[in-house]
């Protein structure tokens, strides 16, 4: 499917989208469901029903998917490691998160490409900014993993610089509660949700929606992010048919 057609099905009215080109940040623990660790086969498969859904719906799908499900980096509990390394580690473990979630997309039918900032031929293409455009221009899902390749760097700031290369409308992150709060709902009773907030409040509250040099790139490039509860069966959907679900950052 070209462009032109992609853009006539996602801008028109009634039943269509709001979004052309999306990047759906996916943690790796939104992969493990009801699992302290790992990947449970019920909750990706239930993702890849969603994302399925809107890829029929002909929005461009990218999705930066995470590997705290597995390993976490640096920030890795009881297991001493250089830091540079356990971030190595943690971009591995995006890996098979991103298989296993291609594997899923493409048992409900979707086109999908695999892609990795670190070369490994045998089970991704590398990532180059044309191609993926191209891919997601032919209706497949791109799925990004091992970040951006870099120690240091954490999936959601991979995830402003996958969105701005390939002209992404919209972050919109994948998480466990309803948007962006004042305070951790699941241990603050009475948190506050905030429907829009600036990027500067956003840092300067120190929320955690994305780590400060995600929040910055987006800040300076005016990349939206919409922030939504990934639980909620069918939000997905309705964030890219512009329904006011979840929080949004923005100028």
């Amino acid at each position: 499917m070209g462009t032109s057609n992609m853009t006539a099905n996602s801008r028109s009215t009634g039943t269509e989208t709001v979004y052309r080109r999306i990047v759906l940040k996916l943690s790796g623990e939104s992969l493990q469901g009801p699992l302290s660790a790992g990947i449970h086969a019920e909750t990706v498969a239930g993702i890849a029903q969603e994302l399925n859904e809107v890829n029929r719906l002909g929005v461009q799908t990218a999705i930066m998917v995470g590997g705290g499900n597995i390993f976490r980096g640096g920030r890795q509990k009881s297991f001493s490691v250089d830091r540079a390394t356990g971030d190595y580690m943690g971009m591995l473990a995006t890996v098979i998160n991103g298989l296993a979630l291609q594997d899923a997309l493409e048992k409900v039918g979707c086109h999908t490409r695999l892609m990795s900032a670190i070369e490994m031929h045998q089970v991704a293409e590398p990532f180059i900014r044309r191609r993926a455009t191209r891919h997601l221009e032919k209706g497949r899902i791109v799925i990004f993993a091992a970040g951006t390749g870099n120690p240091y760097f954490s999936t959601d700031t991979a995830a402003a610089l996958r969105a701005m290369e390939i002209k992404a409308e919209v972050i919109i992150k994948a998480t466990r509660v309803d948007g962006v709060y004042d305070a951790d709902p699941e241990k603050v009773a009475g948190a506050k949700m905030f429907e829009k907030i600036t990027y500067m409040d956003v840092i300067k509250k120190g929320l955690s929606v994305m780590d400060s040099t995600a929040i910055s790139l987006c800040m300076d490039n005016k990349m939206p992010i919409r922030v939504f509860n990934m639980n909620v069966e069918g939000n997905l959907r309705r964030v890219v048919m512009g329904e006011n679900v979840g929080s949004v950052v923005t100028a």
